[in-house]
């Protein structure tokens, strides 16, 4: 495995029917890391009793690589958010853990961004109406005004952001509007859906771990312009895509999510971009979808997904 992997743990064997929230309860979502030792789901365990919290879901994962101990918990509870901060922060002290606590029934806002190939832009938006997806889009951006329609067609307001190598609208000017959408729109995740520019190191350092994109190939593969075409031409058996976090090293960020599609000799350049298209889509959804149910942990240039 090369150093960007992910690591899929599969989901818990079922326990039985979990028992629903009662009235006036509260879903949270918790995940953690930190340095590998004895005791650490016992003292989480025993600070979700404190808060007579209910727990429906618990993963964990020793990542022997890194000696990082990572583990992601489903419950309910009567308590308030203040009162399972408060019984929860000793043990984060204790143990010098990196603990975030999540309520399951906010949606992740994203921003989506796209160019002029709207195929993981639709995806994206008919997964969020139909409700299968947990994010909320309240707005797409996008350096040409091909999509506009598209959104128009969502409800979802759609700001033309374009780039140019020279004059007011430089790269610059355009990250510059973008922080600003980001900050007027209180964004928690950036997804890049097949947005045809390359973010700054400057932005993708701002954006880390909160911003998504899909790569046209099971990575690493044919890079550059025409991949489905140099595919064909190379007579490949399987094409796929990779959806991934963002980093300054391009398309070669902490992978979340990969999928792959049997391809013959049989088929034309034209059968692999629709195919392609096919995968690269529900690739992304399916990354997002992790992302916005905190399923995704980092573990340097690795994931850790909790499937």
């Amino acid at each position: 495995m090369s150093a960007s992997d992910a690591v899929r743990l599969p989901s818990p064997a079922p326990t039985g029917a979990a028992a629903s929230p009662a009235a006036g309860e509260r879903e949270f979502v918790l995940t953690l890391s930190c340095t590998n030792t004895r005791g650490i789901v016992h003292a989480v365990s025993g600070a979700l009793l404190e808060v007579d919290a209910d727990i429906t879901e618990s993963q964990q994962y020793d990542s022997p690589d890194t000696g990082t101990f990572f583990m992601r918990v489903e419950f309910h509870t009567p308590a308030a958010r203040d009162a399972v901060d408060a019984a929860l922060a000793p043990v984060g002290e204790r143990f010098g853990m990196h603990l975030q606590l999540w309520d399951a029934a906010v949606r992740t806002r994203t921003l989506v961004m796209c160019s002029k190939d709207g195929h993981t832009l639709n995806d994206l938006l008919f997964q969020q109406r139909a409700g299968t997806l947990p994010i909320e889009i309240p707005v797409v951006v996008s350096n040409h005004l091909d999509l506009q329609p598209l959104a128009s067609f969502y409800g979802v307001p759609f700001i033309h952001v374009p780039v140019s190598a020279t004059g007011t609208q430089t790269k610059a000017a355009a990250e510059a509007r973008l922080r600003e959408l980001i900050e007027e729109f209180d964004i928690d995740l950036v997804v890049l859906a097949r947005y045809m520019q390359i973010l700054s190191d400057e932005l993708c350092a701002e954006l880390e771990g909160r911003a998504i994109n899909i790569h046209h190939s099971f990575l690493p593969s044919f890079k550059g312009a025409r991949p489905y075409h140099q595919a064909h031409e190379r007579g490949v058996k399987l094409i796929g895509a990779t959806a991934h976090y963002v980093t300054a090293d391009l398309d070669e960020g902490p992978i979340i999510a990969q999928s792959v599609q049997p391809v013959t000799h049989a088929q034309t350049a034209a059968d692999f971009v629709a195919r392609g298209r096919h995968v690269e889509g529900n690739t992304l959804v399916q990354a997002v979808r992790w992302h916005a149910q905190h399923r995704v942990l980092l573990d340097g240039r690795r994931t850790v997904v909790f499937g």
